[in-house]
């Protein structure tokens, strides 16, 4: 609990535009902020591949580009396949988790659990694309890094307020969540 009378003191917020923090020196860092749920998706890449981001002089503020910035420059077990038929569709379900997140938060001002359930559909059948695992691409990939902060949250938000379980009915999308 906070003292009376101390204020936190927060260092202006970094995007892409942003002048250099005073202690850019070229370091890798990364700056997050833990309860976003965009920043998680690079928490959770950076540390699929690397110990710690700022990079090669430039802060990268868009996660969906820095998950694939790090993917593509710090070694590591590669986090988007080489397979055509799954890079494609690696790349199609990339360009809809805007549309899937923003249709989740729209469904809560309304009746949440059936405006939200094609959201949940759309993961289901996703998840049925391959067989070769139990992810969005058979096997773990930046793709389920850009959608599981959404869908785990939610998750959480349907069971708690809404008592109701997104996973009922959708057995692909039960194992992902247990897998994650």
């Amino acid at each position: 609990m906070a003292s009376l009378g101390v204020q936190a003191v927060h260092p202006p917020p970094l995007t892409s535009t942003s002048d250099p923090p005073p202690l850019f020196d070229g370091t890798t860092r990364l700056y997050i902020s833990y309860s976003c749920p965009y920043a998680q998706r690079v928490w959770i890449a950076r540390n699929f591949k690397v110990p710690s981001l700022e990079h090669n002089g430039k802060v990268l503020g868009e996660s969906l580009d820095l998950i694939k910035y790090v993917d593509e420059n710090f070694e590591g077990t590669p986090l988007f396949p080489r397979d055509p038929a799954k890079k494609e569709f690696g790349e199609q379900l990339i360009s809809h988790v805007d549309t899937f997140s923003r249709d989740l938060f729209v469904s809560l001002k309304g009746d949440a659990v059936q405006q939200a359930s094609p959201a949940f559909e759309y993961l289901e059948n996703a998840l049925g694309k391959f067989d070769d695992g139990p992810f969005l691409l058979g096997q773990f990939s930046l793709v389920d890094i850009a959608y599981i902060p959404f869908a785990e949250r939610f998750q959480i938000v349907f069971a708690e307020v809404f008592k109701h379980d997104i996973t009922e009915g959708r057995p692909k999308l039960a194992t992902w969540f247990e897998v994650h």
